[in-house]
């Protein structure tokens, strides 16, 4: 079995998805007057990786329900460990959008989440990542980790660099619960990447993040912190 058919698993019929979907994005719409701009920005068809900034642990939920294709994203595994209803929730929610937990405390687990994201894209897919890696505690921009390119080099899906501006506001580090107020998610002009031919290299990688990681400063505004969390 591979690890995509293991990842897929766990995601229910599209039935469900795409009315789970239409429900949390109406909610976030209304409750917190959500605002999408170029969402014509985002490919039709073909593989596509979704390289956003990370403000708050419920930003892969907001973006899997906006986003008009389905989204798998990888995201930390520890809020599935949450204690009572907060981690009841966060397991169905992950299930429900097909969310990858990923053991950011182990680089093998970090590596391994990258098998079904590339069978995911060679199948024409769509593979949400954050290259900080974990959220920005003071809003500051970090040094994108270059998993996101190496998706991209072996695959040849174009990225498409996304910011977020004001979910740290709707679940503040440490809330359990979400608050009505308003974000913004902006979409960027995808960055178009030819498959690698041969091995790739360490320069390659870290040359195609940092630009990603450009594309994403220039939509978010956010000043650059030049160092990996």
């Amino acid at each position: 079995m591979s690890a995509l058919t293991r990842a897929l698993e766990r995601v229910p019929r599209p039935s469900l998805y795409r009315t789970t979907q239409r429900v949390v994005a109406k909610a976030f719409m209304i409750a917190c007057r959500a605002q999408i701009r170029g969402l014509e920005n985002f490919p039709a068809s073909g593989p596509v990786i979704v390289a956003s900034n990370h403000r708050a642990l419920v930003d892969s939920i907001i973006l899997s329900a906006i986003f008009p294709r389905r989204v798998s994203f990888i995201a930390k595994a520890s809020p599935l460990n949450a204690p009572g209803i907060r981690g009841w929730i966060m397991r169905e929610v992950y299930k429900v959008l097909g969310i990858i937990p990923v053991d950011r405390s182990s680089r093998r687990g970090a590596v391994a989440a990258l098998d079904p994201a590339l069978e995911l894209l060679e199948a024409g897919g769509v593979f949400g990542v954050f290259p900080e890696g974990t959220r920005s505690r003071d809003g500051r921009l970090y040094r994108g980790r270059t998993g996101v390119a190496h998706a991209a080099l072996s695959t040849g899906a174009a990225i498409l660099p996304v910011a977020l501006a004001g979910t740290e506001r709707v679940q503040p580090p440490g809330a359990t619960l979400l608050r009505p107020r308003p974000f913004t998610v902006t979409l960027g002009e995808p960055i178009r990447v030819p498959r690698a031919e041969g091995p790739q290299t360490g320069r390659q990688r870290r040359e195609l993040t940092d630009r990603v990681m450009d594309a994403i400063a220039e939509l978010s505004g956010q000043e650059r912190a030049d160092v990996l969390k």
